[in-house]
């Protein structure tokens, strides 16, 4: 079986993946230095589930930042993970744990492009806000150059 960890900030957005086959002390001490050495900054809370290993990980690696361990509090983190299982299932499941990190990396960068807060913003501002977004990805995967092209 393979986990996935995720961080995700105070606003949900995506900070990094991690696809591993445990969920012990060394598996979280490898997440928080990969995602201490992605950012190139130390959190100042970090939030969890109640899995003991986080604890452990987290004396040994940053044990000057607060640790929040409770039921609900990491909901943001278990929401940021949906878009992630509906993918999944419409792949019909990875087939390797490297398919899936490299799918996940690069699905976990893109994905909030096209996701602007909608419950904030009037239909026609997310209707602008849209075209732009979709502008922006056809610059930057050379969609627009074919088209000109043909």
């Amino acid at each position: 079986m393979q986990y996935l960890w995720r961080a995700v900030d105070q606003d949900g957005n995506v900070l990094d993946i991690l696809v591993q086959d445990r969920r012990d002390k060394a598996a979280a001490r490898r997440f928080f230095r990969r995602l201490m050495k992605k950012t190139r900054t130390v959190p100042q809370v970090i939030v969890t589930d109640k899995l003991r290993s986080y604890g452990a990980a987290h004396r040994e690696v940053m044990p000057s930042v607060e640790h929040r361990s409770h039921k609900g509090l990491n909901n943001r983190a278990e929401n940021s993970h949906q878009p992630t299982r509906q993918r999944e299932r419409a792949m019909k499941g990875f087939r390797s744990a490297g398919g899936a990190q490299r799918f996940l990396s690069a699905f976990s960068g893109i994905s909030p492009h096209f996701q602007p807060r909608r419950h904030l913003m009037p239909a026609h501002n997310y209707r602008a806000e849209m075209s732009i977004r979709f502008a922006i990805w056809e610059q930057i995967t050379g969609v627009a150059d074919l088209a000109t092209a043909a």
